[in-house]
C-alpha cells in the first residue's frame, strides 16, 4: 500500500530525526562534556608557589616545606623536591608558562613523585585534585598563591583559561584586569585564579653624597664595593688542604638574617683616604621608591593576563570560560579614571585595533579546542566529499551516494548517548573516531545498495530485492560491525583513546543497526521511480 508506506516511512524520518536532535543536546544540557583531551595517567604533577614580592627566600622554602609535609601523607606520593628561589629543571609544561624565569626570592615549586600506575587505583589527576584545596589553604594561609599545576595530555598552554586584556593605556588595562579577576574568583568551581600583575613593592635606593664622599676621599667606587660585599658576599681566599680534590672558598658577606636589615648594610665601614673608617650610612642618601612592574607584551603589544582553572564536577575549561563570560560581557568600565564604554571582546583574533578601546580575547585551552576541532571538522568535509566521489564514480549516479552517505549522521545517536552512559568527556580522539565511523557506515551501505541493484539485474521485483539485501547481508554487516566493537574494547580503559573507543563501540551498533532499516526504505523511496536507470546499467 503507497500511502501506508508512505505514512510509516515519515514516522521513520521523524523518529531518525528526534534522535539526532536528542543526541546533539546532550553536551547542550551538559551530559556529555567536550573538551580538548582528558588528563593522561601520569606519575608527576607540580606545585607553584607565588609569594608576596620582596619575600625572603627563607619564607619561601619554609611554606614549600610545608607543603611538601602535607603531600607527603598522600598515599601515593613517593617523594618530593622544593626549589626556592630558583627554577626546577624545566619540564613539559614549562616550555609554555616560562617556568625557567622563575628565579626571584618569592617564587618556588615543588616537583611530586607519584607510585607507578601500575601499583595505585587512583590515576594522577583525582590524586591532583584530592590535594588542590588543602595546598592552596597552606598558601593563602601564608600570604601567597599555591597552585597544582598538572602535565597536560596536549599541546602546553598559559594556563587552561586564560583573558588577555588589550587597552590603549596600561594602567587602565591593570584595572580591567583586577575586575575581570574579580570575575574570575566569583565564579563556581574556578580555582587557581592569577594574574600576571606584578605587585606593588618598595625599593630603597641608596644614592652617594658626591660632595660628602669627596669631602672624606672616600671614592664612590669604594662605597659600591662595599654594599655589594655586603649583599652579595666575595670569595677572599681558598682553604689550602691536602686532602681536597678541589679548593673550597672562603666567602665574606652578611648573615643572611642581616642582609633584610638595612641599617645593618649601612653600618658597613668604608676606609677613607686618610685611614679613617666611615659608616656608610654617612655617605649615602636613603631614598624609599617603589619596584618597576614587568609589562607583558603579545605581538609587541602590551598585554596582561588572567588565568585559572577548572575544578569541580565538570572539570572542562570551556565551560568555566563561558561562565566567566556571562559576567564580563558588555562589562561597564566606569568607575575609574580613564576608563568608560563597555568592555569588547574577542575569542578568535586579537582586537583589530587594541587602542582603540580596552577589550579581552579568550585564550588558553579554548584556543586549542577551537583550532584542533576546527582542523577536524574541515578534515572530515573533505573526507566526505572524496567519499562521494569515490561512490559517484562506482555508480554512475549523483543520487545513489547520497542514499549511500545519509547514514553518516546517524553515527552521531551512538556516539553522543554512548558517552553520556559511561560519563566520559567528548574529546579530540572521540570526534578521530566520528571521522572512522564514516568509512565503515558508507561500506555497510555500498553492500545493501550493490545486493538490490545486482538483484534487479537478475529480474527480482524492486521491492523484494530491497527486503532480500536487508536479510541476507543482516548477518555480514553485523559480524564485521561487531569485529570493529570488539577491537576497539581494548583501549576503553585508556584515559586518552578513550574518547575513541566509545565512538566505535556506540557508533558501530547502533548505525549499524539503524542502516540496515533506513538504507533499504530510503533506497527504495528514492529509486522506485527510477528502476529504468537500474535496468539500464545492466544492460
Amino acid at each position: 500500500d503507497a500511502t501506508t508506506g508512505a505514512r510509516a516511512r515519515l514516522k521513520l524520518w521523524l523518529l531518525v530525526l528526534a534522535l539526532i536532535v536528542a543526541s546533539v543536546a546532550l553536551p547542550v544540557v551538559q551530559l556529555v562534556v567536550m573538551k580538548m583531551l582528558p588528563f593522561d595517567n601520569k606519575s608527576e604533577f607540580q606545585v607553584v608557589l607565588d609569594m608576596p614580592v620582596g619575600t625572603p627566600v627563607e619564607e619561601t622554602a619554609r611554606v614549600l616545606r610545608e607543603i611538601g609535609a602535607h603531600l607527603s601523607a598522600v598515599e601515593e606520593v613517593t617523594d618530593w623536591q622544593a626549589y626556592a628561589g630558583t627554577a626546577s629543571p624545566i619540564n613539559f609544561n614549562g616550555l609554555v608558562r616560562q617556568y625557567y624565569l622563575r628565579s626571584a626570592p618569592e617564587q618556588g615549586d615543588v616537583q611530586v613523585n607519584l607510585v607507578d600506575k601500575a601499583h595505585r587505583s587512583r590515576q594522577s589527576h583525582e590524586i591532583a585534585v584530592s590535594v588542590r584545596e588543602a595546598v592552596m589553604e597552606i598558601g593563602r594561609r601564608n600570604g601567597g598563591n599555591a597552585k597544582v599545576v598538572e602535565v597536560p595530555p596536549g599541546p602546553p598552554v598559559l594556563s587552561p583559561i586564560v583573558a588577555e586584556i588589550y587597552g590603549p593605556d596600561y594602567a587602565g588595562q591593570i584595572e580591567v584586569a583586577r575586575r575581570v579577576r574579580a570575575a574570575f574568583e566569583g565564579t563556581a568551581d574556578i580555582v587557581g585564579v592569577d594574574d600576571s600583575v606584578d605587585e606593588a613593592a618598595p625599593k630603597l635606593l641608596l644614592r652617594v653624597d658626591q660632595a660628602k664622599a669627596a669631602r672624606l676621599g672616600v671614592a664612590q667606587a669604594d662605597i659600591v664595593e662595599v654594599v655589594r660585599l655586603g649583599l652579595a658576599g666575595e670569595n677572599v681566599t681558598p682553604v689550602h688542604g691536602g686532602d681536597n680534590k678541589y679548593e673550597i672558598p672562603v666567602r665574606i658577606q652578611l648573615p643572611s638574617t642581616r642582609q633584610s636589615d638595612v641599617a645593618h648594610l649601612l653600618s658597613m665601614k668604608v676606609r677613607a683616604r686618610n685611614g679613617q673608617l666611615v659608616a656608610v650610612g654617612e655617605l649615602v642618601e636613603v631614598r624609599e621608591t617603589a619596584r618597576e612592574q614587568v609589562i607583558y607584551r603579545k605581538d609587541l603589544l602590551p598585554v596582561v593576563y588572567v588565568t585559572g582553572d577548572m575544578g569541580g564536577t565538570l572539570d572542562s575549561p570551556l565551560y568555566g570560560m563561558f561562565d566567566i563570560r556571562s559576567k564580563v560581557a558588555d562589562l561597564a568600565l566606569d568607575g575609574a579614571p580613564g576608563l568608560a564604554g563597555t568592555l569588547g571582546e574577542w575569542f578568535i583574533r586579537p582586537p583589530p585595533d587594541p587602542y582603540a578601546g580596552y577589550s579581552i580575547k579568550w585564550d588558553g585551552e579554548w584556543k586549542v579546542t577551537y583550532e584542533t576541532f576546527r582542523d577536524m571538522g574541515a578534515a572530515y568535509a573533505v573526507g566526505l566529499i572524496l567519499i562521494y566521489l569515490l561512490v559517484v564514480a562506482q555508480f554512475k549516479s549523483y543520487l545513489v551516494p547520497l542514499v549511500i552517505m545519509a547514514p553518516i549522521p546517524l553515527t552521531i545517536i551512538g556516539v553522543m548517548p554512548g558517552h553520556a552512559m559511561f560519563g566520559a568527556q567528548f574529546t579530540a580522539t572521540s570526534m578521530i573516531g566520528m571521522i572512522a565511523l564514516a568509512g565503515i557506515i558508507v561500506r555497510n551501505s555500498i553492500l545493501l545498495v550493490d545486493f538490490v541493484n545486482q538483484q534487479v539485474r537478475e529480474g527480482v521485483d524492486f521491492a523484494e530485492a530491497v527486503i532480500r539485501a536487508a536479510a541476507v547481508r543482516a548477518k555480514p554487516i553485523g559480524l564485521t560491525g561487531l569485529a570493529a566493537m570488539i577491537g576497539a574494547i581494548f583501549i576503553l580503559d585508556d584515559p586518552i583513546f578513550n574518547g575513541l573507543a566509545l565512538s566505535l563501540i556506540f557508533g558501530v551498533f547502533v548505525s549499524t543497526v539503524l542502516t540496515l532499516v533506513v538504507i533499504p526504505v530510503l533506497y527504495f523511496a528514492a529509486m522506485r521511480k527510477r528502476l529504468a536507470q537500474l535496468t539500464g546499467e545492466s544492460e
